[in-house]
């Protein structure tokens, strides 16, 4: 049985947690601040009853927290893991403390992996004698639901390393994105942020209000965009494929790209437009029980695809 330290049990390290016990994998929690591994083994029932009641999850209750090891230490969390998933803040001189503190303390083939989404692999662990074994594997949260994972070698990480890490995340129920290198916002806060910018300016500049941008999103692309990437989307959009939709629209592409000369300022007044706009649709202390119903209709979603990818091929 595969052996998992999870280092930091704060929303992504839980999250993670309910992904590794979910894979049968035993599991190891360590956290700075007291009570926070507590409140993760108080709360993965709710997240188990949740998914089992979704088909999501055969194995009951008990047994998988028979899995669960709460860890007074940093080094007796690692000790024997084959695979270390660190969720500490977003810090980079915290983050290089706790991977030198993993590097000294962990078997020298354990994976070490950071789940930031902000810092590059090579600012955290550059010049630790165990570099090569070290990389960072950024969740799309929560990872129980959304499978994909961003895996990100720094210059110093090992090929095999990278391998290894995709075929165990993979094991589990993951979808890894395997990164040839590494870049500022790695691969999806870089589209995501493509497709905010957008839509902030389309708001900024009075063509339409954040609800209908919204609208555009879920009830137009992201429909296809449920079960196809941009590329299988555009690709089926034209009658000759990909090359065919680029000669048809690449063009009108270009004059919309040519027409957005700067970035919008998020933090402008048009933040206050779209702030305002959620407001009135989600009470700010509605946020929580809205969370819970987002992570209830992706079960629900990931119900009917696993449903459909028997019925109609995936």
């Amino acid at each position: 049985m595969t052996r998992v330290a999870i280092i930091g049990c704060g929303l992504i390290g839980r999250a993670w947690a309910i992904s590794f016990l979910r894979g049968g994998c035993e599991v190891a929690l360590w956290d700075a601040k007291t009570g926070v591994c507590e409140a993760v083994q108080a709360a993965l029932p709710h997240a188990f009853g949740d998914l089992r009641a979704h088909g999501l999850l055969e194995e009951d209750t008990d047994s998988i927290l028979s899995r669960l090891h709460i860890c007074d230490t940093l080094q007796k969390c690692v000790k024997d893991a084959a695979h270390v998933q660190e969720n500490t803040p977003e810090v980079i001189d915290n983050k290089r403390a706790i991977f030198a503190q993993l590097d000294a303390a962990a078997d020298a083939e354990t994976v070490l992996a950071s789940s930031t989404s902000a810092l590059l692999p090579s600012a955290i662990y550059h010049g630790l004698p165990g570099a090569a074994r070290c990389l960072v594997a950024h969740p799309i949260n929560p990872p129980y639901l959304v499978p994909a994972v961003e895996i990100v070698p720094g210059p110093e990480t090992s090929p095999d390393v990278v391998t290894r890490t995709a075929e165990f995340l993979t094991s589990m129920g993951q979808a890894p994105i395997v990164m040839n290198k590494e870049v500022d916002g790695f691969l999806m806060n870089r589209l995501q942020g493509a497709l905010l910018d957008e839509a902030f300016r389309l708001v900024e500049e009075g063509y339409a209000s954040a609800e209908d941008v919204d609208i555009g999103i879920r009830d137009g692309l992201a429909l296809r965009w449920a079960f196809m990437g941009p590329f299988e989307t555009i690709d089926l959009n034209a009658p000759g494929g990909v090359r065919d939709y680029v000669n048809r629209y690449a063009q009108m592409y270009t004059g919309v790209n040519t027409a957005i000369p700067t970035r919008p300022d998020w933090t402008g007044p048009v933040l206050d437009e779209i702030e305002a706009d959620r407001r009135t649709r989600l009470d700010a202390a509605q946020l929580s029980e809205r969370q819970a119903w987002r992570d209830r209709r992706l079960m629900a979603l990931i119900e009917h695809k696993n449903k459909a990818n028997k019925e109609f091929g995936s």
